[in-house]
């Protein structure tokens, strides 16, 4: 059997119209070397059966403990070179992204890479741009959600989503991959994905895990010092005030203009950290 280049991966579990939507968008992708893998946890709403037929879409249909032990699931079954997750009600950004994203990472495959691109928050309508440049303090402060990334699929060899985080385990692994297993990280200046929202992790006690979960994870990573520098500077630089405005329906345009184009300006240096 011929090596998929991608593997997009699916979880999930009565989703409804949702699903059919979100592998419909992969199916109108141009490129097409690719296999859809979707997880369900026994769905009862008959969204399976919405589901396009098509020979790249393999299902794999079992109980799992929650979304990162489905993601797991699906890994193990992957064959594709790169990895990628689409959750239920997101959609990749238009018809040409996967073809995009396959020129810019066929130098890297091989290696052990992930590559990054923005998305559209449906809330707010507004591009959500990644930082171009990962560097310490990036992956401290905020990384791209993983609808946004592409995995080479050896960065799940040695183990894949720790399934003690609830809402950060996607969070917890980029950091593995880069500051364990050496990942080149490579931000493309494209909307990948538009991303639904709304899911656990913006609710009140999801938020509060959130933090929980991100304090953990940083605490393994990152040196006292480093800590004590970028916990500093987002007190001084008002984070809670710029978090509302970036989420705020009124301010978010305005917030994310600013935020793009300093990102924009950053995209001209480079975009490949350690």
């Amino acid at each position: 059997m011929n090596t998929p280049f991608f593997s997009v991966i699916v979880v999930s579990r009565n989703a409804g119209d949702k699903l059919q939507k979100t592998v419909a968008s992969i199916l109108q992708q141009t490129f097409g070397d690719l296999e859809i893998l979707i997880k369900d946890a026994g769905s009862t709403d008959g969204s399976l059966e919405t589901v396009l037929a098509d020979p790249r879409i393999r299902l794999i249909c079992r109980k799992d403990a929650g979304i990162y032990d489905g993601m797991n699931e699906a890994l193990a079954c992957a064959q594709g070179e790169f990895i990628y997750f689409l959750n239920c009600g997101d959609l990749l950004h238009d018809e040409k992204v996967l073809s995009a994203v396959h020129e810019a990472a066929l130098p890297h495959a091989g290696e052990r890479a992930i590559l990054y691109g923005d998305v559209i928050e449906r809330r707010t309508g507004q591009r959500v741009a990644a930082n171009p440049k990962m560097t310490h303090f990036a992956m401290y402060r905020y990384l791209p959600c993983h609808q946004a990334c592409f995995y080479t699929r050896n960065l799940f060899a040695a183990r894949a989503f720790d399934t003690r985080y609830r809402v950060r385990a996607d969070y917890e692994h980029f950091l593995y991959a880069v500051l364990r297993e050496g990942a080149g990280t490579y931000g493309l200046p494209l909307v990948i994905a538009d991303y639904e929202g709304g899911g656990y992790s913006e609710t009140e006690k999801g938020r509060a895990l959130s933090a929980k979960e991100h304090r953990e994870i940083t605490e393994k990573y990152f040196t006292r010092r480093e800590l004590f520098c970028y916990r500093a500077y987002l007190v001084v630089s008002l984070q809670p005030l710029r978090e509302k405005l970036a989420g705020g329906k009124h301010t978010a345009a305005a917030y994310d203009a600013v935020k793009n184009a300093v990102y924009q300006i950053r995209r001209g240096h480079g975009s490949k950290s350690q």
